[in-house]
């Protein structure tokens, strides 16, 4: 089997790749920061350490790379701008660095939040324009896989999914302890009201859905970007409210508000929903819609009673 080698295989995305890996011919090698886990073939790794992401990848002689670590809590990259560029920047660096040294596949995860949201349906040929620090930063990492003779691009939207490690409440390294959907979800369970933001357009992408085509685009041979989304534009209310309603709580449960009463720091796009025609097209799949992804998630759910 070829060597996968996951970076940040304890988040949620890095998870549901290295569970898929050896159904796609993969043999998975883990990394993990902050978060710790008892995955195989296991080890830690900051990936804005320069010689130490070149000496595990020359050790590890991995076929293909797939990094979905990031410091990705929107606000905290903004007041934290440097340290945003250290990992999203500088680390991306060092990883397209040990990819080029070792003749690696690198799979890099994007954003759609490097669009500034004037107008959504994005599409890979449209100009990016980030608002804020944290899509700056995914921007400027992308230009740095771009430049590898192998290499692929996939940029998701507002990622969400069971993660067992997220049910711990154990933080990841920025500092986020759980996707939208489980907290939603863990609120409607105790019968707490949710409040969320009706005037921010999104394209939910259900986790499992994802590491499907992250795995696929590290089978191919084709380089470029590619947008690798849930096929609904939604707001956060609308996919909270379709999440209560696949599960089956109150929906009254779920409260709109608009992004001036909701505390944010950072500016986000106000409809950053991507077109995903040419990733169905060139890897034979089909992203889910939100409800599609919800009743995923509800089939799932057996294996998370702990939520």
């Amino acid at each position: 089997m070829d060597r996968l080698l996951i970076i940040g295989a304890t988040g949620l995305v890095g998870s549901k790749v290295s569970s898929l890996a050896a159904e796609h011919g993969f043999e998975a090698y883990n990394t993990h920061n902050a978060r710790k886990a008892s995955l195989p073939r296991a080890y830690r790794l900051d990936i804005s350490d320069h010689k130490a992401t070149l000496r595990l990848v020359q050790k590890i002689q991995p076929k293909v790379i797939v990094n979905t670590a990031a410091l990705h809590n929107v606000d905290y990259c903004e007041t934290h701008r440097e340290e945003a560029d250290r990992v999203n920047i500088g680390g991306t660096k060092n990883l397209a660095e040990a990819a080029r040294e070792n003749n690696s596949r690198l799979i890099h995860l994007s954003t759609d939040y490097v669009f500034d949201g004037t107008r959504g349906h994005y599409s890979e040929s449209d100009t990016p324009h980030p608002l804020q620090h944290y899509a700056q930063t995914k921007l400027e990492s992308e230009n740095v896989v771009s430049q590898l003779r192998n290499y692929s691009i996939a940029r998701p939207s507002v990622i969400y999914g069971w993660s067992p490690l997220e049910a711990t409440g154990v933080p990841s390294s920025s500092g986020k302890t759980v996707n939208f959907a489980m907290f939603v979800l863990d609120k409607l369970k105790k019968c707490e009201t949710v409040k969320a933001v009706r005037d921010q357009y999104s394209s939910p992408t259900l986790a499992d859905n994802l590491a499907e085509s992250l795995l696929r685009l590290a089978k191919h041979s084709e380089n470029g970007l590619f947008h690798t989304a849930g096929r609904s534009c939604m707001s956060r209310y609308e996919f909270a409210v379709k999440l209560a309603e696949v599960f089956g709580y109150p929906t009254k449960l779920i409260q709109p508000v608009f992004t001036s009463e909701f505390k944010q720091v950072a500016e986000r796009p106000k409809n950053s929903c991507l077109l995903v025609d040419k990733a169905e097209s060139t890897l034979g799949m089909r992203f889910f819609t939100a409800e599609e992804g919800a009743r995923v998630m509800k089939d799932q759910n057996p294996l998370f009673g702990s939520l």
